[in-house]
């Protein structure tokens, strides 16, 4: 008997807060599911909702197909005058699965980063990497 075929999943929950449409993804970002995150981000778009955050902290794996629907989010939304934040939490390491992967390829830099929903989703919200570019504490651990 052979081995049972691996089956890769994807899912998106979307929620909307005031301006914000936020989609939780959980599972893996690879060559078959990418395109489901794709369209998704297509549809808002063509919905009028330009101020997207993808969290990606339930993602446990993400090849340079999710990378590259990543990238083409943020170019969609770049030429519409919208804008995208990258939920990436990190492990004991001090980094996550996909902050590794977009860090790997050298994309990182490219995308406004937050380690929670509620802190992408507050307006004077300040991008971890140019906080600790600037020396100071990363936005979760900043009082209100």
């Amino acid at each position: 008997m052979g081995q049972a075929a691996t089956v890769t999943t994807i899912e998106v929950d979307e929620n909307e807060y005031g301006s914000w449409t936020v989609f939780l993804v959980r599972g893996e970002m690879d060559l078959v599911t990418s395109p489901r995150i794709r369209r998704r981000v297509h549809d808002a778009v063509a919905g009028g909702r330009h101020d997207l955050v993808i969290d990606l902290s339930a993602v446990r794996f993400c090849d340079s197909s999710g990378v590259g629907v990543l990238i083409a989010a943020r170019r969609l939304l770049r030429s519409c005058g919208g804008r995208l934040r990258l939920i990436l939490p990190e492990d004991d390491d001090g980094t996550g699965h996909v902050g590794r992967v977009l860090a790997a390829l050298g994309v990182r830099r490219l995308f406004e980063v937050y380690v929670d929903v509620p802190t992408a989703l507050t307006e004077a919200s300040v991008p971890r990497q140019a906080r600790t570019a600037a020396g100071l504490s990363p936005p979760d651990r900043i009082a209100p």
